[in-house]
This record gives structure tokens, C-alpha cells and sequence, in this order.
């Protein structure tokens, strides 16, 4: 049976959260519970899916996995770092350094090539030029992209463009790679295509995947699937 911890030995852990809770405020002035206690482990090398209704909490856990918002209690602990009580600046440097995110849309800079777009977040890293260009040409090999290097992303199809996103991604070696409906967007071949992409990458090395997906095709490949309702996480069939 599926189960909310990883199923790797006892840490260290790519990913762990605990006791997470998140709530916005609501029209009416009160306060709106989105999460409600979530547990979450992630082993090395291991992919979790994360299925449930739209409107469930799914992205807001992601977002708080991944350091792009902060939970209203609770922690995260990335790569082994607690990101509780950290300052907005030493948050950027993990999540730039340690997390990779590939989302339903690719949010590849227009103006920038395909090239330009993964080398940024190594520059940002302060990573040399000509290191960050080398190491792009090569990831973007990687993802079946090394004709497509000078071009922008409106000279790409939208499977190229997600697989630009995952090179970007990866840029910078992350523990974790957080994944929001990556192929939410594209049509069935060119998903299987991604899907196979995703799982080729992590079975390379120790990469380490949290995905959100509506994709039963894709959730079924993961080691393990948990289900998102009510702001909790429960185990595929589990009660």
C-alpha cells in the first residue's frame, strides 16, 4: 500500500515536511484552511505523485515545498536545511541552488533563447558564462534539444518548450525537482514523451521528483501515488 513516508531507509531525505498548515484569508475576513497538518517525506531518488480535485491544496503544498511561499505553521527541511525562520534572501539561495520547478505553463523568458533561458538561473547562481552556456548545451542535449538552442520560444512547439522548462530546471543540479501539471498543457503523445523524459532523468542520477498531476498515467509510474482531500494527504486507497 502506498504510504505518506518514503520508503527508502530512514533519512537523509531529499524532501521533508512536517506538520504543515496554510490557510489565506477569506472574503468574509476569516481566516480559510488549505492545509490542515501535512506530513510528507521524500526519499532519494524517489518520485511521489500527488493527485486529488482541482482546488484541493495541491499547487499551495508545492509552492511551500519548493520555498515559493511559507506555510502559516509548520516546516520544510530541503536538502537537509531547515527553511523555517530563514530571511527571503538565504530562501532564494535554496531554492535556486537546491530545487528545480517545472510548471503546467513553461514560463520561458520570451526575448531569451532557448539557451539563454536555461543558463539564467546558473548565472543568477554566479556560475562563469562560459561554464553556465556549456553546461545548457549539454543538459539541453540531454532533453533532445541541441538543434534548438538559438531559438525563442515562439519558434518552439509546446513539447519543446516544457522540455527547455525541465533543462532549465536542472541547471543547477537540484535535489528536488517540483513538478505542477507538467503535462497539463500538451497533448497525449507529447505527454508520454515528457513523462518518459522525467522519469529517464531521474533513474540517471539522484534526483529526487514531488509531482501534482491529474495525469493517472503519469501518477502510476511514480513510486508512490498520495491523494490530496481536505487539506491532507492520504495514501492511494488508503482510509
Amino acid at each position: 500500500m502506498d504510504s505518506l513516508f518514503a520508503t527508502s531507509e530512514a533519512g537523509p531525505f531529499a524532501l521533508e515536511a512536517c506538520r504543515l498548515h496554510k490557510s489565506f484569508m477569506g472574503g468574509d475576513g476569516r481566516d480559510l484552511p488549505v492545509l490542515s497538518g501535512i506530513d510528507l517525506q521524500l526519499g532519494i531518488n524517489e518520485v511521489v505523485a500527488i493527485i486529488g480535485a482541482s482546488g484541493s491544496g495541491k499547487s499551495t503544498l508545492l509552492h511551500i515545498l519548493g520555498a515559493l511561499d511559507r506555510p502559516t505553521e509548520g516546516e520544510v527541511f530541503v536538502d537537509g536545511s531547515s527553511l523555517d525562520g530563514l530571511d527571503d534572501k538565504s530562501i532564494a539561495l535554496i531554492r535556486n541552488r537546491c530545487i528545480g520547478f517545472v510548471f503546467q505553463f513553461h514560463h520561458l523568458l520570451r526575448e531569451f533563447t532557448a539557451l539563454e533561458n536555461v543558463m539564467m538561473p546558473a548565472l543568477i547562481a554566479g556560475v562563469k558564462e562560459q561554464e553556465a552556456r556549456a553546461k545548457a548545451e549539454r543538459i539541453l542535449g540531454d532533453v533532445g534539444l541541441s538543434d534548438r538552442l538559438e531559438h525563442k520560444p515562439r519558434q518552439l512547439s509546446g513539447g519543446e518548450q516544457q522540455r527547455v522548462a525541465v533543462a532549465r530546471s536542472l541547471i543547477n543540479d537540484p535535489a528536488v525537482l517540483l513538478a505542477d501539471e507538467p503535462s497539463g498543457n500538451l497533448d497525449a503523445d507529447t505527454s508520454s514523451a515528457l513523462h518518459d523524459l522525467l522519469f529517464e532523468l531521474q533513474e540517471r542520477g539522484d534526483l529526487s521528483i514531488v509531482v501534482v498531476t491529474h495525469n493517472l498515467d503519469l501518477a502510476n509510474r511514480a513510486d508512490r501515488v498520495l491523494v490530496m482531500e481536505k487539506g491532507r494527504l492520504q495514501p492511494r486507497g488508503g482510509g
